[in-house]
């Protein structure tokens, strides 16, 4: 039997202030295997932002286990949890978060210059290979103020991809798009999810849900339901079809 991509054990997340603790996590426990696309829904509040960071490497439970690849991370130390959000993630935000006075190009190369080994002459072409891709070629020179949102939203998927990472995390990847920027966002992930890519995606849409292949439902910082759905994909003109 293949080891999961991920296995969390119990987790829970706390946040004290002052003498306050609010209690984010309760005791959060699933698996997630290569190649999966899972949506992480809920309402805000529900506890899904703070999930995602912890399975992005940005933030550590309180207790319990996260097994990545079979890896213990609470034996990493900061440097080795570094190299993992590196070399092993590729984070989509909803706000883009995308470098303004710098290139469309430069924005996508920047994790690539946070690797120990990188041949930044082979991370460009492949950069430049992927906004050709996406349909950005021509954008290259541009900076993320010249782009729409959707444009905005490609680079960072793009710039999700350069380390070639096992695990795309995606961050209300739709919020801050129309309808149809949204629809051509989630078809992106739809195709890097059927070309093997691992996905998981935060939201609170059920529309958006519903693009992936199973939803882990979470409310009040618990998993209430894990769910295998008719799996939804999105044509051409933006209608799904079965």
């Amino acid at each position: 039997m293949s080891i999961p991509l991920i296995s969390l054990k119990n987790i829970t997340k706390d946040y004290k202030t002052g003498e306050v603790t609010t209690n984010v996590l309760k005791g959060i426990s699933f698996e997630i295997n290569d190649g999966e696309f899972v949506a992480v829904m809920g309402a805000s509040g529900s506890g899904k932002s703070t999930l995602m960071y912890i399975l992005g490497f940005l933030d550590t439970p309180t207790s319990g286990k996260y097994y990545f690849e079979g890896c213990d991370t609470s034996k990493l130390d900061d440097d080795r949890l570094a190299e993992f959000r590196s070399e092993k993630v590729g984070f989509i935000f909803q706000a883009y978060n995308l470098l303004q006075r710098t290139s469309v190009l430069d924005n996508v190369l920047l994790p690539a210059t946070y690797l120990h080994k990188c041949n930044l002459k082979k991370a460009k072409d492949n950069a430049i290979k992927l906004l050709k891709r996406v349909g950005l070629g021509y954008r290259l020179n541009h900076r993320p103020n010249q782009l729409s949102g959707g444009e905005q939203q490609r680079v960072a998927i793009v710039r999700a991809l350069i380390n070639n990472p096992r695990l795309v995390l995606a961050d209300e990847p739709t919020g801050n798009l129309d309808s149809h920027s949204g629809e051509e966002i989630m078809e992106i992930l739809q195709n890097l999810n059927e070309e093997g890519r691992t996905v998981v995606m935060v939201t609170h849409e059920e529309y958006t849900a519903e693009c992936a292949r199973r939803i882990l439902h979470i409310k009040d910082g618990m998993i209430f339901k894990d769910s295998i759905i008719n799996h939804r994909r999105l044509a051409a003109n933006g209608e799904f079809r079965k």
